[in-house]
């Protein structure tokens, strides 16, 4: 793919659409014909008008030739989204009245010969006339209808080029996608093409892709880009390269707010790493998340947590029994609690939403919780653990410290399951577990791996109680306490029975 920056980025066809500019480093390239193609309803209309704004709010006159829906439905679908289309001129092309009366006849010549010479002169003359800057034609399967044959088509396209060429303006041309013969005879004539596609999952509203295909003489972002058509427009998420994203960071330990659990990371958790909190359902995984991002707050630095599984009410009420004051975090600004709605958002806009909150407002500390609820969301996604891997490669070279969530099934047991293994993924993994110990369930605290320095290789007890989380001594009168039922050791250190028996 050859890169051809002597374009400087000022002088580039902005669409109106920042993910898609994003996708094609900028904007389109100018006064080249471009093609827009996806199934009705995949939102080329909408994606159209936008490109038509964006030129007339810097000044440049569009025209949107239209061969499928009025003047008065454009305006509408304009209007939903709370657009006007001032500095756009519309002009319709729409068979005329006359021509559906029985007596409408051609007797010399094939009627798709006069019709397209028709159409084709209506559409010249309007370009000449207004000379306009951006031109959208709306669209091209009426003059592929028209033309009747594949190689008129091709002609007919052809002349549109060279006029277009001619008068130096920007033009796309909406297509819906038919055959691939169809396809690639107007992709092998145009400058680039932009296809846009859409699929309705198992659950859950549709989900919207778009791809650029080609662009000559351009770099641009290649692959499936998550989108989606809210009021106000298209919205694309560009797919997460994290390559591009290396910044400069001071790789120091951060605390927790617990130094006991500090002692047992050897001194904490380091910037630009990823972190597991592996165990069963409540042992304490979101508390532990919750204290983490409390104590970057408290520093001053900005934190933000993805919720999955609960509402933020309930996460804020159980935080405040334990003495953390997300209310408070968050009203200072410090803290951002963001609950996702399964099922209604696509992995590329979560990582998009994960992505801003790390660019946009800061935040140096990232809470997933959890990862179950994030596979369960969006179980019709494929390589889901791709998108995290690509994720959490972003966050370390932002310098982020990143905390991920994983239930696994089972409360005891030595081997309880999780959903789908993603230790290898994290640098460091804190193992929670519950044990029985003198007629009570207890929880135990213990750190499986840390890439990145040395760490204890003892068991802590953990207590979460009203006011606060604590984390014991090393439990060094206990063994087997991974199994849930350990033994107690006398001064010897020999087995004198189990835990329930005191």
């Amino acid at each position: 793919m050859a890169d051809t920056d002597d374009i400087k980025k000022t002088d580039l066809a902005e669409t109106g659409i920042a993910g898609l500019d994003d996708v094609v480093c900028g904007g389109l390239t100018p006064n080249a014909v471009y093609a827009v193609q996806g199934e009705p309803g995949s939102g080329k209309t909408t994606l159209a008008l936008q490109f038509l704004m964006a030129g007339a709010r810097k000044g440049e006159r569009g025209l949107l030739v239209t061969l499928s829906e009025s003047a008065e439905e454009l305006r509408q679908v304009a209007a939903s989204h709370g657009w006007s289309l001032d500095g756009v001129d519309i002009v319709e092309i729409l068979a005329s009245e006359e021509s559906l009366k029985p007596d409408a006849r051609y007797t010399m010549f094939h009627p798709s010969e006069v019709e397209l010479g028709e159409t084709t002169r209506q559409v010249l003359e309007e370009v000449e006339r207004l000379k306009p800057a951006r031109i959208v034609f709306d669209s091209m399967s009426e003059f592929r209808m028209l033309a009747q044959n594949p190689h008129r088509f091709r002609r007919q396209v052809f002349a549109f080029k060279r006029l277009f060429t001619r008068i130096r303006c920007t033009v796309l041309l909406i297509d819906d996608r038919i055959s691939d013969s169809d396809d690639i005879a107007l992709h092998s004539i145009v400058h680039g093409v932009i296809s846009l596609e859409r699929h309705t999952p198992d659950y859950g509203p549709l989900r919207r892709r778009i791809q650029v295909t080609k662009l000559r003489g351009r770099q641009f972002r290649e692959g499936l880009h998550d989108f989606r058509i809210e009021r106000g427009g298209i919205v694309v998420f560009p797919r997460l390269v994290a390559s591009e994203h290396q910044t400069d960071y001071n790789r120091e330990a951060i605390g927790s707010g617990l130094p006991k659990l500090d002692q047992l990371l050897g001194g904490g958790l380091s910037r630009g790493t990823s972190t597991l909190l592996l165990g069963p359902a409540g042992s304490g995984k979101s508390s532990l998340a919750a204290n983490y991002a409390a104590a970057a707050a408290l520093r001053g630095e900005q934190a933000a947590i993805f919720l999955f599984d609960e509402s933020v009410a309930t996460f804020t009420e159980r935080s405040n029994g334990l003495g953390i004051d997300v209310a408070g975090l968050r009203k200072s600004g410090r803290l951002v609690v963001r609950q996702v709605d399964p099922g209604e958002m696509s992995s590329g806009e979560f990582t998009h939403l994960v992505r801003m909150a790390v660019e946009r407002d800061g935040a140096r500390l990232v809470v997933i919780d959890s990862l179950n609820g994030y596979l369960n969301a969006m179980p019709t996604e494929r390589l889901l653990v791709i998108h995290l891997h690509e994720l959490l490669a972003f966050l370390g070279q932002r310098g982020v410290v990143t905390l991920l969530l994983m239930a696994q099934h089972g409360l005891l047991g030595v081997s309880p399951e999780a959903p789908v293994d993603t230790s290898y993924l994290a640098d460091t993994v804190l193992l929670l577990r519950y044990f029985e110990a003198r007629g009570t369930v207890r929880q135990a605290i213990s750190v499986i791996k840390k890439r990145t320095g040395g760490h204890e290789r003892t068991i802590r007890e953990l207590t979460l109680r009203d006011g606060g989380i604590e984390i014991g001594e090393p439990l060094r009168a206990f063994q087997g306490v991974l199994t849930g039922m350990p033994s107690i050791l006398d001064d010897s250190g020999v087995a004198r029975g189990d835990g329930r028996t005191g």
